[in-house]
């Protein structure tokens, strides 16, 4: 998460929608000002000043915009989000577990079971079914704050307005990609397929997200 007060800014960043990537790049523009929450390079040069923050919940990269309210006035910002095709990013998901070291029940599943039965597992539905994109940038009134919801595939078109408002331009690197097949259709079952349909249907409609591995326009 960055929070910018000298560039009026708010990234939020939901897991597996390649937000490291964001931030590497806005980071390396960063404000001396800018409250830098995460564990890149210059967010942990930073972390120090964290300890004078007084904020409603924790403090980390995947912190919501409800984890950091009064933190700093926000009137006014631009809230700004990466999102990415659900398909791919649970598939993203999947494979990034089945290499982590730390022991969480999610871990487990992936480890322990190919995609199919970690997706149909009650404990990974119900955890997509309780963490749709838009409740990462819901305030703790229950307002959805955001202002852009970047489409990683669509990156360059979609945060056009957001490169406006910084008033600066840049490429998004490439950070912790998995080793996986691409075209994540091979790893779902018709009836897979339709389940994360039904989960993550608001997010697919926000973004006009489709299962089809071509860029979304």
């Amino acid at each position: 998460m960055i929070l910018s007060p000298g560039r009026r800014y708010a990234f939020v960043h939901i897991p597996k929608t390649g937000g490291t990537a964001l931030t590497l790049a806005l980071e390396s523009r960063a404000m001396k000002d800018d409250i830098l929450i995460g564990d890149t390079p210059k967010a942990r040069r930073r972390r120090g000043r964290l300890a004078a923050l007084q904020a409603p919940g924790r403090l980390w990269k995947h912190s919501r915009l409800r984890d950091v309210e009064g933190v700093c006035d926000m009137t006014g910002w631009r809230i700004v989000t990466l999102v990415r095709n659900p398909w791919d990013r649970i598939v993203s998901y999947y494979h990034w577990l089945r290499v982590q070291t730390f022991a969480h029940p999610a871990v487990t599943l992936a480890q322990t079971r190919d995609f199919g039965a970690f997706l149909n597992h009650p404990q990974t539905r119900a955890s997509l079914a309780a963490q749709p994109y838009a409740s990462y940038l819901t305030d703790a009134a229950g307002t959805l704050r955001a202002t852009d919801f970047i489409r990683l595939e669509a990156f360059a078109t979609d945060a056009a307005p957001f490169f406006a408002h910084l008033g600066f331009r840049f490429d998004l690197p490439r950070a912790n990609a998995s080793t996986r097949t691409r075209d994540w259709r091979g790893y779902y079952t018709d009836a897979d397929a339709a389940l994360v349909a039904r989960i993550c249907a608001a997010d697919i409609a926000r973004s006009g997200y489709r299962f089809d591995p071509d860029p979304v326009s």
